[in-house]
């Protein structure tokens, strides 16, 4: 059998699921996750190989209304994502009234591109069922969808075929990647986001935004299972160093052991980490800072 293959990325507003659905349908934690909004800031390649073929899902960071540097990247990358590509996956939350104005602008976005489009209607668990059926009628009216597909990522509800819904708009091709790889993120990188994860999963709600973490060391010591880590991690203000570090470096530990658990089980080694933070004022605006910590579009 000739297998399918192509490129999927996957677009919405923040904390919709996208990040969700990407780590459920390839079976690994690829994506980082939080409850907080603007959890991705790069777009994450995570690969689905199986009878099948093989899908490239890129998932995205939120598009909203960009207030500094990083934000003009991140809602860049989100938009850049829909050229050259296979299909596109908008995701959203069932709505009570209208549209909101950040959606109808991407709906516009879509509108200008000829990919085929799935709108996959995300968290209808809680939602009535009034409410999934207003968000079908107003978004069909906006783009022209090939399908509609109301789901609970987290219930794993109507989520059975959507694996075979995806392939059916795929093209017969060839596989870009080893059948046992599950994305082209560098290690290094993968680490620094499952510590940016602990930091948005621990700390206050205004704190985790203006963070952003370096891999500085990733050494594997001679014939032992054992890799050294060490990671930096930058805020913008003193007292966000504090609450980061917290009491007698209570804080940081907690981070660490935490982001030490998830690194161990992605290299299947044992891990050595060390976390430092420092602060740089206004780092979301300052293109050198951007480069360093990987958010430009080369």
């Amino acid at each position: 059998m000739t297998l399918k293959s192509g490129f999927v990325t996957v677009i919405g507003r923040p904390n919709v699921g996208k990040s969700t659905f990407t780590n459920y349908l390839t079976g690994r934690k690829i994506s980082i996750m939080s409850p907080k909004p603007q959890t991705t800031r790069n777009t994450i390649r995570a690969i689905l190989t199986n009878e099948l073929g093989q899908v490239v899902f890129m998932d995205t960071p939120g598009i909203h209304k960009p207030k500094n540097k990083l934000g003009d990247f991140m809602v860049k990358q989100a938009l850049g994502s829909l050229n050259d590509v296979d299909l596109v996956i908008y995701m959203v939350e069932p709505i009570r009234g209208n549209i909101q104005s950040e959606d109808l602008e991407i709906s516009s976005n879509l509108n200008e591109v000829q990919t085929n489009k799935i709108l996959i209607i995300n968290k209808v668990d809680k939602y009535e069922k009034k409410d999934v059926l207003n968000t079908i009628d107003k978004y069909s009216k906006l783009v022209d969808f090939k399908e509609i597909i109301p789901m609970s990522i987290i219930k794993e509800d109507n989520t059975k075929d959507i694996e075979k819904i995806i392939f059916n708009y795929l093209e017969k091709g060839p596989m870009y990647f080893g059948e046992d790889e599950v994305t082209d993120q560098p290690e290094k990188v993968v680490v620094s986001e499952y510590i940016r994860e602990k930091l948005l999963l621990f700390l206050k709600e205004e704190v985790p935004h203006g963070i952003g973490v370096e891999v500085i060391t990733f050494k594997e010591r001679t014939n032992k299972n054992l890799v050294d880590i060490e990671a930096t991690i930058y805020c913008e203000k003193k007292s966000h160093k504090g609450i980061i570090i917290g009491k007698q470096g209570s804080m940081l530990k907690k981070i660490g052991k935490s982001a030490r658990l998830d690194i161990e089980k992605l290299l299947g080694t044992k891990v050595y980490l060390t976390l430092w933070v420092k602060i740089k004022e206004d780092w979301r605006n300052s293109n050198s800072m951007l480069k360093n910590l990987g958010y430009n579009d080369k």
